[in-house]
């Protein structure tokens, strides 16, 4: 029974990683010559037509996009008024993080800069 454990608390451990990053710390921060208005308008069609479902709402000097997701936390862009334009910041949580392919959300913020 023992060797059985480990194995399963290992695998346990690694599901529960992704979650464990700090939730107030982007996974990246990104400069664009848009306002927020302008990137959120681009950003938006994007990520529907990656079939995603974000929500839209008005801060207090820019822009907050939710997409729920259903494995982990909610990945969150946002945008911010900036003196040459914009500052995206991407909150973007998996379980098992991939670095081998940019995900549709991050495609899409990286796209509209």
């Amino acid at each position: 029974m023992r060797p059985l454990l480990v194995p399963a608390l290992a695998f346990a451990s690694l599901l529960l990683a992704g979650c464990a990053s700090a939730p107030n710390d982007p996974t990246l921060i990104l400069q664009t010559k848009k306002t927020p208005s302008e990137y959120a308008d681009c950003v938006v069609p994007k990520l529907q037509g990656s079939g995603l479902t974000p929500t839209v709402s008005h801060t207090q000097g820019g822009y907050r996009i939710v997409v729920p997701s259903k494995m982990a936390a909610d990945n969150v862009l946002e945008a911010h008024k900036a003196p040459n334009g914009g500052k995206v910041f991407l909150y973007e949580r998996h379980l098992l993080a991939s670095s081998f392919t940019p995900s549709s959300f991050k495609r899409a913020a990286q796209e509209c800069l």
